[in-house]
């Protein structure tokens, strides 16, 4: 690393602002591929000739990588400093999304995927630490994580419009081929204009069977999931993922708590503010990554949208989102405490989505979707922000990596859970009521009726549970999230002086 990319301690950057650009464009590269994938993938599994059994491996090996390492890849931040695993990760997710654009068969299309979800694991922690140690001020960091979490929550919807044009005007091959600029830019940008608090690595010797551990237990807890959404619960390997991943996770925090270096301290999970976001965030994630599906599926499936159209017909959402994170999130972070955005945020995006519970095959968009995206949107913006910013308030620089990866964590988790328990709850909703109707349908066109008609009982049935578990997340947050509105001076630990060789014992606050 050059000689200016650290700075001294307790000094702001001047060049944090710049900064924050590079650092919000890498973000919304990972946030983007996320969503922008899935609507190539009918294209992609044509040309590649996937096979309908194997075709899920594109979304899970991407999804088992990430969320397996994350935690590994917050400590590697922790451990060479933030810039360069940045930089790192922007690079290799680069090298990564070409090979995806380039693959000529399944294998080579699984591995590149699997390769984007390992450096998006070194990458994304990175990320969001950087943030933590750069914005000491309250005010400033308040309107940085605001831009932070509006890209966060809005980036997967513009994902949607960009993918839709690229699979529709271009080829499928060009949503992964997007990512390479995206990272260039970032990767050049951050090269020569992050410079990291001096004081701020953790140098201990890493901890190999917590590494070991998490990975393992994190990769089978997702894959449970995953596999629940296309076998069912039942399935003895869907069961014996579950079991393995409260074992292995059960274990890793009993080793935590024992090694000297751990790779997760236990101090960052257990003050009662970050347990309080990391779950309630959690639980957020599943309603939304749940209604993401179901509402691309409606558009297209029974709306008949294009897939442009369809990426379009979220913008209310996304600008719901900016307004909520940069208007009204960073405007009362600094003047009220922080569960009194979250727990509110919470409960207007349930309202919004309790609107949604009105779906029927000929809902107006205008009269009924509209309002209810622009309140999910406004809710969860207003939410996630002042979230996004607690979750490493106060924590020691030489966690900070660690830290930003549990966020990322507790959101990777909580996307596989939606994905597969609401889709299988709609799922077995729609069988329901196709058996129940399908017998009165004497023509064909009525029998595709019923088909439909299914199909939007079972999104209302699953929303319901979504508006439940958007209820939880604002309980948890107005109960366990008990941090004051921050000071106006320094909201960190950046600059205290943290030892590079000799970690200090921290006491959680």
């Amino acid at each position: 690393m050059s000689e200016t990319a650290v700075k001294a301690p307790g000094v702001p950057d001047a060049n944090r602002w710049k900064a924050l650009v590079f650092i919000a464009l890498a973000q919304l590269m990972v946030v983007l591929d996320a969503t922008i994938v899935n609507i190539a993938l009918p294209s992609a599994q044509q040309d590649l000739g996937i096979s309908d059994g194997n075709r899920q491996w594109v979304v899970t090996a991407y999804a088992l990588a990430f969320g397996g390492l994350l935690l590994f890849g917050g400590r590697i931040a922790d451990l060479w400093g933030r810039k360069r695993a940045f930089v790192v990760g922007l690079a290799g997710f680069a090298l990564a999304s070409a090979l995806g654009g380039a693959a000529t068969n399944e294998a080579m299309m699984f591995g590149a995927r699997a390769l984007q979800g390992v450096f998006g694991a070194l990458l994304a922690p990175a990320a969001l630490s950087l943030l933590a140690v750069m914005f000491t001020d309250a005010k400033e960091r308040a309107k940085a994580f605001g831009i932070y979490g509006a890209i966060a929550g809005g980036g997967g919807a513009v994902g949607l419009i960009l993918g839709g044009f690229l699979t529709e005007y271009l080829d499928w091959r060009w949503t992964f081929y997007v990512n390479v600029p995206f990272a260039v830019v970032a990767a050049a940008g951050a090269w020569f204009v992050i410079r990291e608090p001096g004081g701020a690595r953790n140098r201990s010797s890493l901890d190999i069977p917590g590494v070991i551990l998490s990975t393992f237990g994190l990769v089978a807890l997702v894959y449970g999931f995953t596999r629940a959404e296309s076998e069912g619960w039942s399935d003895a390997v869907t069961i014996a993922m579950f079991v393995a991943s409260v074992v292995l996770l059960a274990t890793f925090v009993f080793v935590e708590a024992r090694v000297k270096a751990p790779l997760l301290p236990l101090r960052v999970i257990t003050e009662r503010n970050r347990g309080g976001i990391y779950l309630s965030l959690g639980l957020a994630i599943i309603a939304m990554f749940g209604l993401f599906l179901f509402l691309t599926y409606y558009l297209q499936v029974v709306k008949g949208y294009s897939p442009v159209r369809t990426g379009f017909a979220f913008l209310p959402m996304i600008a719901g989102m900016i307004t909520g994170s940069t208007q009204i999130g960073t405007r009362l972070m600094t003047r009220v405490a922080p569960r009194l955005l979250m727990g509110p945020g919470f409960l207007v995006a349930a309202l919004g989505m309790l609107l949604l519970t009105q779906l029927e095959i000929g809902s107006s968009y205008a009269a009924l979707l509209l309002p209810a995206m622009l309140l999910l949107g406004l809710g969860m913006g207003t939410a996630f922000m002042p979230a996004m910013s607690l979750a490493t308030q106060g924590v020691e620089p030489r966690d900070a990596g660690v830290a930003s990866a549990m966020v990322n964590t507790s959101q990777q988790v909580g996307g596989a859970i939606g994905t597969a328990l609401l889709n299988t709850i709609a799922a077995s909703a729609t069988t329901s009521y196709i058996a129940d109707h399908i017998g009165s349908a004497t023509s064909r066109s009525q029998q595709q009726l019923v088909q439909l008609e299914g199909q939007v009982q079972g999104y209302t049935s699953a929303i319901w549970f979504a508006v439940g578990i958007l209820v939880v997340a604002a309980a948890i947050a107005l109960t366990l999230v008990n941090a004051g509105r921050p000071d106006m001076g320094a909201v960190t630990g950046a600059g205290k002086g943290a030892d590079d060789e000799v970690p200090v014992p921290v006491v959680a606050h």
